[in-house]
């Protein structure tokens, strides 16, 4: 056995800076602000399809408006066909989301990561104005137009994740990752709030107002993560997370400098010991074949697709189901976000001090079934409605937080490419788009399945989903243990020669 683990001896937080608390808080804010213009999309789309139809089949336009001037911009007869439009947007985000994660991944390892976060962030905005606002403002109305605008914003905002959680892995070492990323994670669920916020403030103005205000702040976060964003603590001086982790205690590391140069960490690629510096990135090939990274990708596929699910359609089942006004059922759904903080948060610092992520995880995937099952059953009664459902987030959104940052960060630092921070960003890309490929997937089998079969299907769905991937998550991690074994064997083997 070990010795007393890092986390419980807590000197994981002496070895902090302010720097670390900067780095923990621009990367925190600017994925807030990414998922903030999402959210701000669903909250106009009802706006945005009343723009869209004529004056005979809308009555919220004003009448004064002349009927021929108005006719010429509309896009759909009726509003059906626009909420439909806007779902497909909505697919189509997703999917281009997925494929751009797969590219920015590798990017983001190949570049610096403060050029490509601050170029995402930016560009992205201009993206939005352009399909929110200035459109509005040239009365431009084209479906294909805003197809292709809205495919290039999520190849844009793809380079958000994989980037943020690369750094905050050059910034986090192992040792309190799981409660430090837990928290961390928060970030989606507060940008949905902020987005929220904004467009709201705005919105009686017009939808186009909402756009130019999110996409105003997002721009202005673009700047301030160019300008004071540092990558890793290498470039002021300050070690990095490996050179910390490797002065600990750790009978089952290969002792291979134990002579000259001892403060020196040597650098280990996937296929061979390498003495450069500065280590070149992984391929995309390489980086699927590390242990753990497939089966955990295809875990997260599963879990995104249920906990998406739950982000796009949770408001309208309450609606639908209940017969609860859109309003109330809007806040009521903030409850579910605020489970998945609590259970990141939480799960991420129980993992810490067993130092095992796997165990948490199935644990915590089956009570998922469990809480699916009792939310499936809700009475008509608010209370106990956002009890369960804040019960659900956490045993849902909280795993879904861990593999997606924690346990993303754990398979870019393993041994196998230790000393080779350059995998982290593209691991985190496979791992995450995978999960968003699924999540554009359930999209379409949600809505599916509750036209031909009803809500219940539809929670049965979801357990099914969270039954396979808890049989995923066992896999990956008995791989990804098998591989550190055989990593542990090689890199041996070749000191020895």
């Amino acid at each position: 056995m070990a010795g007393p683990s890092t986390f419980q001896s807590g000197s994981w937080i002496s070895r902090f800076t302010h720097h670390h608390v900067v780095v923990f808080l621009l990367t925190f804010f600017s994925y807030s602000l990414l998922h903030a213009s999402r959210k701000t999309f669903s909250n106009v789309k009802v706006s945005i399809s009343s723009q869209w139809t004529p004056t005979c089949l809308n009555k919220t336009v004003v009448k004064l408006e002349p009927v021929e001037l108005w006719n010429r911009s509309h896009l759909f007869p009726n509003a059906e066909e626009a909420t439909l439009f806007l779902g497909t947007l909505d697919t189509i985000f997703l999917f281009s989301y997925a494929v751009g994660l797969f590219i920015s991944g590798m990017i983001g390892d190949r570049f610096n990561m403060r050029w490509v976060l601050s170029f995402g962030m930016c560009s992205s905005a201009v993206v939005e104005f352009c399909f929110g606002t200035l459109t509005e403002w040239l009365h431009f109305y084209n479906k294909w137009f805003y197809c292709s605008l809205w495919i290039l914003n999520g190849l844009l905002q793809s380079t958000g994740w994989p980037c943020v959680v690369a750094v905050m892995g050059n910034w986090f070492g192992k040792a309190g990752r799981g409660v430090i990323f837990g928290l961390w994670s928060a970030c989606a669920s507060v940008g949905n709030i902020l987005g929220a916020c904004l467009a709201s403030s705005v919105l009686q103005y017009g939808y186009e107002y909402a756009f130019l205000l999110t996409a105003s702040v997002q721009f202005a976060g673009g700047i301030v993560i160019f300008f004071g964003l540092l990558i890793s603590p290498e470039e002021i001086g300050l070690p990095g997370t490996e050179e910390e982790e490797s002065s600990e205690d750790d009978p089952c590391r290969p002792l291979i400098n134990n002579t000259d140069n001892e403060d020196r960490e040597p650098n280990y690629s996937i296929q061979e010991v390498s003495t450069i510096h500065q280590p070149k990135a992984i391929s995309f090939y390489q980086a699927c074949c590390l242990p753990g990274v497939m089966l955990y990708s295809l875990a997260y596929a599963c879990l995104k697709l249920v906990n998406y699910s739950f982000f796009f359609w949770l408001p309208f089942y309450l609606s639908n189901n209940f017969q609860w006004k859109e309003a109330e059922a809007d806040k009521l759904s903030i409850w579910y976000d605020v489970g998945g903080i609590i259970g990141g948060t939480l799960q991420g610092f129980i993992s810490d001090v067993l130092q095992k992520r796997a165990p948490v995880l199935a644990g915590s995937l089956l009570l998922a079934v469990g809480s699916l099952v009792g939310y499936s059953r809700s009475p008509n009664n608010k209370t106990i409605n956002a009890l369960l459902m804040a019960v659900t987030g956490f045993f849902i959104g909280g795993p879904s937080n861990m593999i997606s940052a924690a346990i993303s960060a754990d398979l870019g630092h393993q041994e196998l490419v230790q000393g080779s921070s350059e995998a982290l960003a593209t691991v985190t890309g496979i791992v995450d788009g995978t999960g968003s490929v699924g999540a554009a997937m359930g999209q379409f089998l949600v809505s599916l399945i509750q036209d031909n079969l009803g809500w219940m299907w539809v929670f049965y769905f979801f357990i099914l989903m969270v039954s396979s991937l808890s049989h995923f998550s066992k896999e990956s991690e008995l791989e990804r243990r098998q591989g550190l074994r055989y990593g542990r064997e090689h890199v041996t083997v070749e000191n020895q020669h």
